[in-house]
């Protein structure tokens, strides 16, 4: 756990490897946001059957499905964050670059599958600007890096990454507005 008390990536990464999913934690993060985001939801279920996510290990201990859990409320709260605060669960700065840039398209490529497994109907309705968000997504999420002046790398990542949180909320957003809109109210 982070001095934050939120879940980070070292404790998702150690997760990973005792329930042998073979993912990355960028990528399992990526793949909640996407889910969340796309509208889908955890009530009913775990996280990893949601996901479509199989270890090979034996079935999450209580406390991996309490981690997982903790995981998923973070998510929630920080993609309806008012105050804008939510952000790819990424390594931290102090890693190389190229470590970090992969990771990067980890989280879009289990973005963009999570938002898939969420379902397709509100997507059908997506905005013009939604559906653009997700085509730029999958280039990010197919994309491999050259590295050449690191400041300048340094300062593209950060950009992507800028980018990649934005459209994080802004999927989340419309997609709620969706789902709201759809449930209608009762009188």
């Amino acid at each position: 756990m982070t001095a934050s008390g939120l879940v980070g990536h070292d404790e998702i990464d150690a997760l990973i490897m005792r329930l042998r999913l073979g993912t990355e934690a960028s990528e399992l993060h990526g793949s909640l946001c996407g889910y969340l985001a796309g509208g889908g939801s955890l009530r009913g279920t775990s996280v990893l059957a949601a996901l479509q996510l199989d270890g090979e290990a034996t079935d999450p201990s209580p406390e991996d499905q309490a981690l997982l859990q903790r995981l998923a409320s973070q998510c929630e709260s920080e993609l309806l964050d008012p105050e804008l605060g939510f952000e790819p669960l990424l390594p931290e700065d102090d890693r190389p670059l190229t470590e970090r840039a992969e990771a990067m398209v980890d989280w879009c490529r289990g973005f963009l599958g999570g938002f898939g497994l969420a379902g397709t109907g509100a997507h059908a309705q997506l905005s013009e600007e939604a559906q653009e968000i997700l085509r730029d997504l999958g280039t990010v999420a197919a994309s491999a890096f050259d590295f050449g002046n690191e400041s300048e790398d340094e300062d593209a990542l950060i950009e992507v990454q800028e980018f990649v949180r934005v459209a994080a909320m802004l999927l989340h957003t419309e997609c709620a507005a969706r789902d709201a809109s759809t449930r209608g109210t009762l009188h």
